[in-house]
């Protein structure tokens, strides 16, 4: 199994290949549903797991400002979907 430092080195070659940086545009049509646990679980991913020595979270190996539009796209997924005061009424609970 790789090393923490090992798997992030690898995760930032892949990223800076050229042409990664590009805007690609992305047909989808899904359920509400899906939207809603999709948007779950781009939030989780994005969680940084401070206690985990062995986990490597994407907060590790990512920029500050992929991270950023990362956390962005949820709720622009969530607002395309209609479903963004739902999703805020369940986080309430």
């Amino acid at each position: 199994m790789l090393a923490k430092n090992e798997v992030a080195k690898i995760y930032e070659t892949l990223l800076s290949i050229p042409g990664m940086n590009e805007t690609v545009k992305i047909p989808l049509t899904i359920t509400r549903k899906n939207v809603l646990l999709l948007c779950k679980v781009i939030e989780r991913g994005l969680l940084v797991k401070e206690n985990d020595e062995k986990s490597l979270s994407l907060p590790d190996i990512i920029s500050k400002e992929v991270l950023k539009e990362l956390q962005e796209l949820p709720n622009e997924l969530l607002g395309k979907a209609g479903l963004t005061e739902m999703n805020q009424k369940l986080q309430s609970l």
